[in-house]
């Protein structure tokens, strides 16, 4: 019991050093979130400017043109921090128009249409970012929990457990001391 005592006390302190660590990994997480949320806004309110710019320059018409693109691809990168696995960023692959289709009307939508591209780039950054946060803030809850698990329950209990014991074996040996000491009675005066 002292052992599991023990293992249990180890177990809660080890897990309040990594839930230390994991709420500066969460702190990390969260700037890296707002920075890239901040990014992709600035892209977007950008791309918007270039679209309005574009808009009032070739019209609708030049839009549709300029809007012909494949699909972009996004792969996420994955990473482990304290045992917590992460996406850590996105590689972002923009979409080409086929040779044939039309240029752009004009360059305000080239523009956009880069800008764009860059807003997408940014918005997957973002997404990452944010997932990130979401988990290792999930892996802060969890360590929190069984933490307090531990210290609130599990070693408590085992130290009551291990009082009664103790206290059993306290009585059992002073009830061998008494029953030692009348056998030792009985056999000086039966001489």
């Amino acid at each position: 019991m002292r052992h599991s005592l023990q293992v249990a006390t180890r177990g809660a302190d080890l897990l309040d050093r990594q839930l230390h660590l994991l709420q500066s990994e969460l702190d990390r997480r969260r700037q890296a979130e707002a920075t890239a949320r901040a990014a992709w806004e600035a892209r977007v309110r950008e791309a918007r400017i270039w679209l309005r710019c574009g808009l009032l320059l070739g019209g609708e018409s030049a839009l549709r043109t300029a809007s012909r693109v494949s699909a972009a691809d996004v792969a996420v990168e994955w990473s482990d921090s304290l045992g917590v696995r992460h996406p850590d960023g996105a590689a972002f692959s923009a979409g080409t128009g086929a040779a044939s289709d039309a240029a752009p009307g004009n360059t305000a939508l080239v523009h956009a249409r880069t800008a764009y591209c860059a807003a997408v780039a940014a918005a997957a950054e973002y997404g990452a970012a944010a997932a990130a946060s979401r988990m290792v803030e999930a892996h802060v809850r969890s360590t929190r929990l069984r933490v307090r698990a531990l210290r609130r329950l599990r070693i408590p209990r085992l130290q009551q457990d291990l009082a009664a014991v103790e206290l059993a074996l306290e009585q059992s040996e002073h009830e061998d001391a008494v029953r030692r000491r009348w056998a030792a009675k009985g056999a000086g005066s039966g001489r």
